[in-house]
């Protein structure tokens, strides 16, 4: 069994190397990303720094221009070459980048709300698709040291997924619908990459993870 303390230890002996190191943390929706993400960011300190797949959601009025906002989180409701463009100059570790950063609140993308100076050793970068075979995506796995794909119990995420939707304002039939249809629609699509991943953790080794 994998514990949190297991986690810590790979992430910190990538942030312990002589270069700038990216740890990729994907899975589906609701299956704890960017909770293990800020903990592990948390206990690393300043050597660390978090930055979301999520900023690049394309804008609400750019879905609607598109045709797309009832299937916002596919994979091309992204800008997913600005995503690998960035990863690599985080990966790189030459210059200060200020990523952009997802607000749920107001479910859009914020520009450079997310600062990562060249001393940060350590970048986790957390998202579904990071491991997805498909172009742009592809290019994420040679760009990224390590990659976690988290194959949580599919009941609990789906449970969690709904109450993070209502939380958000939805209803709970919007809810359920919503996590039961593209949500899990997205989760279907990504469930064949984890065998790419470096480790894949499953529920019952993660019970400190909160909804």
């Amino acid at each position: 069994m994998t514990s949190f303390e297991d986690l810590l230890d790979r992430a910190r002996a990538l942030a312990d190397g002589n270069d700038r190191a990216v740890l990729g943390i994907a899975g589906p929706p609701a299956s704890g990303k960017t909770t293990l993400a800020w903990r592990l960011a948390d206990a690393l300190g300043s050597s660390a720094a978090v930055v979301g797949m999520d900023g690049f959601h394309l804008a609400q009025v750019e879905l609607a221009r598109l045709g797309r906002t009832d299937r916002k989180g596919a994979p091309d409701t992204f800008d997913a070459y600005g995503y690998v463009h960035l990863i690599r100059r985080l990966a790189e570790g030459t210059e200060p980048v200020y990523a952009p950063e997802f607000r749920r609140e107001v479910e859009e993308p914020i520009a450079c709300a997310v600062p990562v100076p060249p001393s940060v050793r350590l970048v986790i970068t957390e998202g579904n698709y990071l491991l997805l075979d498909t172009e742009p995506w592809n290019a994420l796995r040679g760009l990224i040291d390590e990659v976690w794909f988290l194959q949580p119990d599919e009941d609990d995420r789906i449970a969690r997924l709904v109450s993070r939707h209502r939380r958000f304002g939805r209803s709970l039939v919007e809810a359920q619908q919503r996590a039961r249809g593209s949500d899990q629609r997205n989760a279907d699509l990504i469930a064949p990459s984890a065998e790419r991943a470096d480790l894949v953790v499953r529920e019952m080794e993660l019970p400190y993870f909160a909804v």
